[in-house]
């Protein structure tokens, strides 16, 4: 990919080039995520969690004790479970 640049807006908004956003596979709503090392700004495509990190992400270590630990296939069945209560009378 060659060089390109893009201007910055008064809100500090910029567009993607059309050579990145191919590159990169990025629709709307695509997340980029923004990382500094030293005095360089790199710039990429945010990676998609899994379950199991998301899971060992916001549970890791915070259950009492006794209290056994729910497998993915239980977490992902009471996701399902409240989404579908969730819009049930829709």
């Amino acid at each position: 990919m060659q060089k390109t640049q893009t201007k910055i807006t008064s809100q500090g908004q910029v567009s993607v080039p059309a050579a990145v956003r191919s590159f990169l596979h990025l629709t709307p709503g695509s997340v980029l995520e923004w990382r500094q090392d030293g005095d360089r700004i790199f710039v990429e495509r945010a990676r998609r969690h899994t379950t199991a990190e998301v899971h060992e992400a916001l549970f890791a270590g915070e259950l009492p004790a006794g209290v056994p630990a729910k497998t993915l296939a239980e977490l992902k069945q009471g996701v399902r479970q409240h989404m579908q209560r969730r819009h049930a009378g829709r």
